[in-house]
């Protein structure tokens, strides 16, 4: 029997944070509704994107592709975006054909009605342009599909490679070894630290535990589960929480002006990031340009390779669009398709999630890490191995617990408190989805 994550849903109050100000529902099935064409009639599509010169990356698209034009409004991105998109919903209409979505969005879209199944509206060697864990941020774990990956931000470690030059470290390929090249560089110096816990961004964490095999929600029938407090979290956990309490990582929240002054006098020797890390460390540590590079993240067991994710996002289909089979046409062609990918990665300065053709398009270092020749390489190398995750209906309660609960751990410098922020983050997701309707197992 076909699983379908909507219908375990929207059958349910859903979380009044989420759509409190939305609501209703439609059709998913992109089978049906899309309004008939009629010969030499050309089919308008309009997407919201907040991707850079998104409308220049479509234009490859529209000058092949006659019969459908596509047509970019430009959007603030993030929570901003999917508010906006569940009032049209609600509303009935004022909802674009295609949506990018963020990949922890989508199960709140989903539930709300307000994205289609497109898997019978796209190829069949779509699903295998991408790695395993990309694939299952748009699948949600059941059969269908929700939307098309468009980039993805796997976990890489950035460090000062003059640092360790000078302290003649070699570069951590466990966390183990980090921990020891942590603490050898702030004894060498006391004001300089191999990176800091952030307890401002609940994504980098959510990363880090992915890596170590945690998966915070999960879906089975109309039941939902939650393992925040999972072993593999509680492991992740115990681990920055005993580096903060020894005093060799620094607990200053990211992109403050005290952690970007870090980065640039170079107190600040390191950072466990993704992808993008070359924009914000070249916007933030200008003068240190051509000091860092790139390795992959380092393992829980020595000869492991996999990582986790901060951020990415997907082209979605909504449910509103009169042109379902268009909007998914267009969607994998954007993210699938040699002249799309190489458009994402040149024009939008995405990093594509596509593994196919990626490689072409990627073919100079970003320019803060003209120093390292091999930097795509690393990124490709490491992008394949990214652990499944499952996102829930509230994933934002769950960040917004993780702010409060782990600034207050970071500031006691306790690592048991690391592990009793974890129990708090897990009572307060649950009792919210119980408090919405959810069945919660």
């Amino acid at each position: 029997m076909r699983r379908s994550l909507r219908g375990s849903l929207v059958t349910l109050a859903v979380s009044a944070l989420l759509l409190s100000a939305c609501g209703g529902s439609s059709d998913s099935d992109s089978a049906s509704g899309d309004e008939a064409v009629k010969p030499g009639e050309k089919v308008e599509l309009n997407f919201w994107s907040w991707a850079p010169e998104m409308d220049k990356t479509v234009e490859a698209w529209n000058d092949t592709h006659p019969d459908i034009h596509v047509t970019v409004n430009k959007q603030d991105g993030g929570d901003t975006a999917v508010t906006k998109l569940l009032t049209a919903i609600k509303a009935g209409s004022g909802a674009p054909d295609l949506m990018q979505a963020e990949y922890q969005a989508l199960p709140t879209l989903v539930g709300s009605g307000a994205l289609a199944d497109i898997k019978d509206d796209i190829g069949d060697d779509v699903q295998g342009h991408f790695a395993e864990g990309v694939w299952s941020a748009v699948t949600l774990g059941t059969d269908a599909v929700y939307a098309v990956p468009q980039d993805s931000a796997p976990l890489m470690f950035f460090y000062r490679a003059d640092v360790f030059e000078k302290y003649d470290i070699d570069v951590p390929t466990t966390w183990d070894e980090y921990a020891a090249a942590a603490k050898k560089i702030h004894d060498e110096d006391s004001k300089q630290f191999l990176g800091t816990f952030s307890s401002n961004d609940a994504g980098l964490f959510a990363g880090l535990t992915q890596q170590a095999g945690a998966s915070w929600w999960g879906i089975d029938g109309d039941a939902w589960s939650v393992a925040i407090d999972s072993d593999a979290s509680k492991k992740v956990a115990s681990f920055w929480g005993g580096l903060v309490e020894d005093g060799v990582i620094d607990n200053t929240p990211m992109y403050t002006p005290a952690w970007n002054s870090a980065l640039n006098k170079g107190t600040q020797v390191g950072w466990v990031s993704a992808v993008w890390a070359p924009g914000v460390l070249a916007g933030n540590a200008g003068d240190t340009a051509g000091k860092w590079k790139v390795a992959p993240l380092p393992q829980w067991n020595a000869g492991e390779n996999v990582t986790g994710a901060w951020g990415g996002s997907s082209t979605a289909v909504t449910s509103q669009s009169k042109h379902k089979a268009a909007a998914a046409q267009f969607a994998a062609w954007l993210n699938t398709s040699a002249e799309g990918v190489k458009a994402l990665a040149t024009v939008s300065n995405v990093y594509p999630a596509d593994q196919q053709n990626s490689a072409a398009a990627l073919t100079e270092s970003p320019e803060f890490f003209e120093n390292q020749d091999d930097f795509y390489d690393v990124a490709a190398s490491v992008a394949g191995t990214v652990n499944s995750f499952t996102y829930g209906p509230n994933t934002n309660v769950a960040y917004s617990a993780f702010n409060d609960a782990f600034g207050k751990a970071a500031q006691s410098k306790k690592a048991s408190s690391f592990t009793e922020a974890l129990a708090t983050m897990q009572s307060q997701t649950v009792e919210d989805l119980k408090s919405n309707g959810f069945t919660v197992k």
